[in-house]
């Protein structure tokens, strides 16, 4: 009987233990605009569960890793500069002795692209 309850309380945790890997607390969404006939905008929307936050991409070396994006190659776009993000807050992170600029709930990230062919975004 003992065998048998440590049995089932093993798989229990496991299977606990599971689910708490499988936590996703920020959700990416992906939309984009047409501009003109050689220009668009991608825009990377990040929806962020109560108590989570992402790190800016504009992180100083020694602090946390910054968010970052990398686009895959492609023959009918080109990066026009880097993305861009929207003003963060920002606050004091006493383990990196730094100040740091974070995001909560949501945010949008923008990425101009240059069009080489017409098409429809």
């Amino acid at each position: 009987m003992k065998k048998l309850v440590l049995l089932m309380t093993a798989v229990i945790f496991m299977i606990t233990g599971a689910f708490a890997q499988i936590h996703k607390p920020v959700k990416w969404t992906v939309a984009s605009k047409k501009l003109n006939s050689k220009e668009a905008v991608v825009y990377v929307k990040a929806t962020i569960q109560n108590g989570w936050h992402i790190y800016s991409q504009n992180v100083k070396d020694g602090g946390p890793i910054p968010t970052s994006f990398t686009f895959a190659n492609a023959t009918d776009y080109v990066l026009a500069g880097k993305t861009a993000e929207p003003k963060p807050k920002v606050k004091h992170e006493e383990v990196f002795k730094m100040d740091v600029g974070y995001f909560t709930n949501e945010v949008i990230f923008q990425q101009k692209v240059t069009l080489k062919k017409e098409q429809q975004l």
